[in-house]
């Protein structure tokens, strides 16, 4: 059988929710034609559906709404892996001491950065790739509104990242991230148009409004295990108290406890592994 290679579009079936959803869209026009009176009934289960489907747009590790990487393969928690990955750079003020920081540990990380940051900033980015770490998409504006595009908005917005990032890299990322995680069904169309793998977290630290570093340790080491994927970020980052970006206090201690614990910090794999 043929592998798509990276990047490249896929096509899958709906996933099951939607599929669903349509599927009660479906029953309430049969009952507006054939019982036009019990319309209450037909407007209950649309609005039902669409109420399900807008919680789970805000909860980001739902798998209910399409293909989402939580964790990594089963063969890479054999291996005692644990991705490292990074949000919302880069940024001239913390990139390059994170990664200082890891080049000092050996380990590597995923950066997800927004497309417009890369064109601001095309030789940080460059250095990303140069140190050995993936660069992947997180939009290219980073929007407030990303889980309210509709499918033209989703392509636009994830494929002008991925032009943003390519040009700058010469890699076109694998993964996106949504802002805050948050997207709707319509997200998962340009995601296989595009032929990018949606990508979310095990566990976060909150570091974008928590400055306190042993908090931000505790949570991400809170049942921590190999083959979690670690969310930090290096763009739109949280003070400590002596006024520096508080992820460059984190991250040497992570590192440290991953490698007592005999896990090794890795980026995502740039293609699929068998579990």
């Amino acid at each position: 059988m043929t592998r798509a290679s990276p990047g490249a579009p896929v096509a899958r079936p709906w996933p099951p929710l939607l599929r669903l959803v349509a599927g009660l869209h479906g029953v309430a026009l049969l009952l507006l034609l054939c019982a036009p009176r019990l319309w209450p009934w037909a407007l209950a289960l649309v609005l039902l559906g669409h109420g399900v489907i807008s919680v789970l747009s805000l909860v980001p590790r739902t798998r209910w709404l399409g293909p989402n990487l939580v964790r990594l393969a089963p063969a890479q928690a054999r291996r005692g892996e644990v991705a490292i990955t990074i949000d919302d750079g880069p940024d001239p003020r913390t990139t390059a001491a994170v990664l200082d920081i890891l080049q000092a540990y050996d380990a590597r990380a995923s950066f997800f950065c927004i497309g417009e940051r890369v064109a601001r900033y095309p030789e940080l980015t460059r250095e990303i790739v140069r140190r050995g770490h993936g660069v992947e998409n997180h939009t290219a504006r980073h929007a407030h509104d990303f889980a309210l595009l509709g499918p033209r908005g989703y392509r636009a917005e994830l494929a002008a990242g991925q032009a943003l990032i390519e040009a700058v890299t010469g890699v076109p990322p694998r993964y996106l991230r949504a802002p805050a995680g948050f997207r709707n069904p319509f997200c998962w169309g340009a995601l296989d148009a595009i032929g990018l793998r949606l990508a979310s977290w095990t566990r976060r630290g909150f570091d974008t409004r928590d400055g306190d570093a042993a908090r931000v340790l505790r949570r991400l080491l809170r049942g921590l295990a190999a083959g979690d994927i670690l969310l930090l970020h290096d763009g739109n980052c949280a003070l400590g108290a002596h006024g520096e970006p508080v992820i460059l206090q984190v991250l040497p201690r992570l590192l440290d406890e991953l490698r007592a614990r005999g896990l090794r910090a890795t980026a995502l794999p740039r293609a699929p592994e068998a579990t």
